[in-house]
């Protein structure tokens, strides 16, 4: 599950993890995050997200983290945004319109690109991710991040024997093991394996989608 992996995931055109709408769980549950206007959000792994364009209509300067400059470029032509790419830091950056879009390797992000950030939302990192590189990847948020940050988060629950990632399965034991020492509170549960008959196909019995409150403490 290297970078070379989601790059060709891009140029392919797999890219079924793509919604063609915000995410309906994120506008239910963000206002649980009562975040300030002007707020510096963070999504990681954002692809072409529209889940950035609604955070930003809400108020909140959104900082997006996404491998493939052909899924930045796509969400900004598609949308039509002024934005400029620049090279700051060993990235290149579109800024512009409420949006700083740093294009490379999520890892490389340090103080300089996180220090602002007092939020993170994640529908599709944590879940793309194998085991391993899940422990990095939080390991490497609460690294860097602010004092005080909050985290919506959207995760899918399933045996992983029944089907290989990604998404992965990312059970409710290991958010909690991942985010020991911090606030992690279940907002929403409910299994939708009849929204996925693609993955009812492919053996799934089950499909359990949860949505986490998680504050540092």
């Amino acid at each position: 599950m290297d970078a070379e992996f989601w790059r060709e995931r891009w140029q392919l055109g797999e890219i079924g993890f793509h919604k063609s709408r915000a995410n309906p769980l994120m506008m239910r549950w963000w206002p649980m995050l009562n975040l300030s206007q002007g707020a510096s959000v963070l999504v990681p792994l954002c692809g072409k997200s529209l889940d950035m364009l609604w955070l930003r209509d809400q108020g909140l300067a959104v900082v997006g983290a996404e491998l493939s400059r052909l899924a930045l470029d796509s969400f900004i032509a598609e949308h039509q945004l002024p934005c400029e790419w620049l090279v700051c830091d060993g990235f290149d950056v579109a800024k512009g319109d409420g949006l700083t879009l740093y294009c490379g390797d999520f890892f490389a992000l340090g103080v300089e690109q996180l220090h602002s950030v007092s939020a993170v939302y994640d529908r599709a990192a944590l879940i793309a991710l194998p085991p391993p590189m899940r422990q990095r990847y939080v390991a490497h948020l609460r690294e860097y991040l602010e004092g005080g940050w909050k985290m919506l988060l959207i995760t899918l629950d399933y045996c992983q024997s029944e089907r290989a990632g990604p998404p992965f399965s990312v059970p409710d034991a290991e958010v909690r093991t991942l985010f020991s020492g911090c606030s992690v509170s279940v907002l929403h549960e409910v299994d939708v394996l009849g929204d996925h008959p693609v993955f009812r196909d492919q053996g799934l019995t089950s499909l359990i989608e949860r949505v986490y409150l998680i504050e540092e403490k």
